[in-house]
């Protein structure tokens, strides 16, 4: 994909994704506008599919919607609640001690600037990226798996991490497309472009897809 193509090609993503459901954190920040829900939510969806996190999401925020609420839920309480998402143990302890840490030193509130969101334990650049641009409508890049993977595909980048990519969609994705990138090839990447054998055949962007790596498709 050349450069210039990237206009085109986002114009053809926006309308393919809206045939298909979007991600689950997406729907929980459209659901519940609260950084907080967002923040949570993203850390349930880690390694876990979305049918999955938004039904744990749904389990939790119900009996806690406040960092303080959700500090005070017993250890047992809040695994019970998150299962069966992925490391659901590690990620109740984890998100036991963030909410601590927020209803302590934070007065209640999710921070809205990536560095000082990566200060929270277990908060990568994903979920801070995703919290900025989900949470408080703020630019940023959320870069998952599925986004490293097609604009490598595509042939518009070629980086060696998901960090790497963040750092070069930074510098050349136009600002526009910052807020949407990662949800819309998320939901292109679970229902399109898939990792292994992706439906080339049916897809609206093959005309502009260098299709790096495409070794079976169908």
């Amino acid at each position: 994909m050349k450069d210039t193509d990237i206009d085109y090609a986002m114009g053809v993503l926006g309308e393919a994704v809206s045939q298909w459901q979007s991600p689950a954190v997406t729907i929980v920040s459209q659901r519940e506008g609260s950084p907080f829900k967002v923040l949570i939510s993203c850390i349930l969806s880690l390694r876990t599919r979305d049918k999955t996190t938004g039904a744990a999401s749904e389990r939790l925020f119900a009996l806690a919607d406040t960092p303080s609420a959700m500090a005070e839920l017993p250890l047992a309480v809040l695994e019970k609640a998150i299962y069966p998402v992925g490391f659901y143990r590690n990620k109740a302890a984890q998100i036991k001690e963030i909410c601590r840490i927020l209803a302590e030193e934070y007065q209640e509130r999710v921070p809205d600037e990536i560095d000082e969101l990566l200060k929270l334990k277990g908060v990568g650049r994903k979920t801070a990226n995703l919290v900025v641009t989900l949470g408080f409508g703020k630019p940023g890049i959320c870069v998952d798996t599925h986004v490293h993977r097609i604009c490598n595909r595509w042939g518009y980048l070629s980086t060696t991490s998901p960090d790497h990519t963040e750092a070069v969609l930074r510098a050349k994705l136009p600002v526009r497309y910052w807020p949407v990138i990662n949800d819309w090839l998320v939901t292109f990447g679970q229902n399109l472009c898939l990792p292994t054998s992706p439906k080339c055949s049916t897809c609206p962007l093959f005309s502009v897809c260098d299709r790096i790596g495409v070794k079976k498709s169908r």
